[in-house]
């Protein structure tokens, strides 16, 4: 008995063949972010281990100083937003302990800007202690201009 080939013999397994394909282009599309940190800074680290867990492709970059305050002057990020650690993403500048929700929205909105900021390291934003004990803090848009509005804020535990 020969067989014969038609297209509805065919379109299964070329429709299992295209999902195959478009899986690991799915995979790789999590959110690059490089970090520079101070290699002694525990609250850093565990920052980046939200943000990983959190979705992004994180890589590290130790740095302390004023060579890491020269690339936080150098891109952008003024004095009174300064924190640690401090992050590029798609053209964008993440300051401080800035929660994976708010970088996501930052990336599907697109605003003009040099990007957010937590200022300080409040008790309780991600990698700053238990969420429980969290005190009030806002994450801010640092637009191109060097001025500031609050993007998003976290009231107290």
């Amino acid at each position: 008995m020969r067989q014969s080939l038609s297209r509805r013999s065919i379109m299964p397994g070329a429709c299992a063949a295209a999902v195959a394909a478009a899986v690991p282009a799915v995979a790789d599309t999590r959110p690059a972010l490089h970090v520079l940190k101070d290699p002694n800074c525990g609250c850093c680290s565990a920052w980046v281990k939200i943000v990983q867990a959190g979705g992004f492709e994180v890589t590290v970059e130790e740095s302390m100083g004023t060579a890491l305050a020269r690339y936080k002057f150098d891109n952008g990020i003024p004095q009174e937003m300064g924190s640690c650690p401090t992050g590029r993403i798609a053209g964008y500048m993440i300051e401080g302990h800035v929660p994976p929700a708010d970088i996501r929205r930052l990336l599907q909105d697109r605003p003009e800007a040099i990007g957010l900021g937590v200022p300080g390291m409040p008790c309780g934003s991600p990698g700053m202690g238990p969420e429980t004990e969290r005190e009030a803090y806002e994450v801010f848009l640092i637009r191109r201009d060097g001025s500031t509005e609050a993007f998003s804020s976290y009231g107290a535990a």
